[in-house]
């Protein structure tokens, strides 16, 4: 799908304050991961072509999937997937998103989760979006974390750093 790159960066600039930052009554705005992703759901399906073949889902809980199952990656809820539903050979990309400065645990968590997509599954891209006023800040700790499970290669990591802005493909 040639027009992912277009859309992800589109509709994250779409991404309003609200949403990149939850608002809380007697306190500062908050990052939520789910708040910021439904919104990203909502900016990307309002950007995807019509006759495209790939469908975009958000939080496809794989436990009850026969092929997962065998394939250890059936314990897995990522965040976005791009595919065919029902058909194993329209694997696309997964899409992880985390808000800035992520655990390192968590991570590592979502790397393999994504190297196990693409390389269990048979997803083609594999996306690690981390969003926040200091995301450019995680740049090399995901990096690092990439480098030690050898996997540098096999992932991108995009950064939205700002609201108003479209996220960026680092690597």
């Amino acid at each position: 799908m040639e027009e992912l790159n277009q859309i992800l960066a589109a509709a994250t600039r779409g991404i309003g304050d609200r949403y990149f930052r939850l608002p809380i009554d007697g306190g500062d705005p908050i990052y939520r991961e789910r708040v910021y992703c439904y919104e990203l759901y909502h900016q990307m399906r309002n950007r995807w072509p019509p006759d495209s073949p790939f469908t975009l889902n958000g939080e496809v809980d794989k436990r009850a999937h026969p092929i997962l199952r065998r394939l250890d990656a059936a314990n897995t809820i990522p965040d976005f997937l791009v595919h065919v539903p029902g058909n194993m050979e329209g694997n696309h990309a997964i899409i992880e998103v985390k808000p800035n400065g992520p655990s390192l645990p968590a991570i590592r968590s979502d790397i393999q989760k994504l190297n196990r997509f693409q390389d269990a599954v048979g997803y083609s891209r594999g996306l690690y979006l981390v969003y926040g006023d200091d995301a450019d800040a995680d740049i090399d700790r995901v990096a690092q974390e990439a480098e030690r499970f050898n996997l540098q290669d096999t992932f991108e990591l995009w950064i939205h750093s700002a609201v108003g802005a479209e996220a960026q493909r680092v690597f």
